[in-house]
């Protein structure tokens, strides 16, 4: 996983590509390092998502689990549109069950965290 951004105390995290179960096992340790801190404010921008399955779904889960077990929150922006984690969401019925950034908000965020790349393609490798 590449680096994430920080600002104002919010951390943001760009996963591009295929979040799927060979992604889920790249990622999962380094998510669980940035949920495991206590009132983190984690965005994960999946706009770029290009296809998520269960793997995928079960790692956001269980991020938005471990983040509110320890007072933070967990965000998702580019969710709320037609991309493939927005579908999923939608299919499984898990659309309220997570924090949505709608597409102003996000834009706000995402544009308050600029600075170093924090880009991470599912696999876990850095994008320029």
């Amino acid at each position: 996983m590449g680096p994430s951004r920080a600002a104002g105390g919010t951390t943001l995290l760009e996963i591009r590509g295929e979040l799927d179960i060979l992604a889920v096992s790249v990622l999962s340790d380094a998510l669980d390092d940035l949920t495991g801190a206590q009132g983190v404010d984690l965005v994960l921008d999946v706009r770029a998502v290009t296809f998520i399955d269960c793997a995928g779904l079960s790692l956001l889960s269980r991020a938005r689990h471990r983040t509110r077990q320890r007072g933070g929150r967990l965000r998702l922006a580019g969710a709320d549109g037609d991309g493939s984690v927005a579908r999923l969401l939608r299919m499984t019925g898990l659309e309220d069950s997570f924090d949505l950034l709608p597409d102003d908000a996000a834009a706000d965020t995402l544009a308050g965290a600029a600075g170093p790349a924090g880009v991470t393609d599912a696999a876990g490798s850095a994008v320029a």
